[in-house]
């Protein structure tokens, strides 16, 4: 299948993005004493299913992002779709910042329910354009539902924090 130029740069630009977003989660993200002590459910997952979980995330946001961006209609709709993804992806930055850094479940949690909204966002904004863009965010808000259940599970199991 040859892909033509109008794919190239979406794609380059989707990638980087998704790179930047999961570097700059994977440097803030903290998994030392602090986050160990932590009482978790008899759920969560072993740490090391977060990366692998993350990096499937990641690529199949950048397939949706592009799909939304190359179907959009006119220039103002693709800047809509350009701003959600910005949006979510300093909400998702942010929730790592909050939990891991700041060390505060209790404020993340809060900031979860932001970024599922915004999630949710891409999802509604994206199936006018490019349905198969907002099937490929499913698995992001299913992702996140669980990593919202996970940080109340760690909020209710270890707080106040403060």
């Amino acid at each position: 299948m040859h892909l033509s130029k109008t794919w190239i740069l979406p794609a380059i630009v989707a990638a980087i993005a998704a790179a930047i977003v999961a570097v700059l989660g994977a440097t803030i993200t903290d998994l030392g004493p602090w986050y160990q002590g932590l009482a978790k459910p008899s759920w969560n997952p072993p740490d090391w299913v977060f990366p692998i979980g993350w990096t499937l995330i990641y690529a199949l946001n950048t397939a949706a992002i592009v799909s939304a961006w190359r179907a959009a209609p006119t220039p103002r709709v693709s800047d809509t779709v350009i701003g959600l993804f910005a949006l979510n992806a300093f909400l998702n930055i942010t929730w790592s910042m909050i939990f891991f850094r700041i060390q505060r479940p209790d404020w993340a949690f809060i900031e979860v329910l932001l970024l599922w909204l915004s999630i949710l966002a891409l999802i509604m904004y994206s199936w006018r354009v490019s349905k198969s863009a907002a099937l490929l965010f499913l698995p992001y808000l299913f992702w996140v539902t669980f990593a919202a259940a996970l940080n109340w599970a760690v909020v209710d199991l270890n707080g106040p924090f403060g």
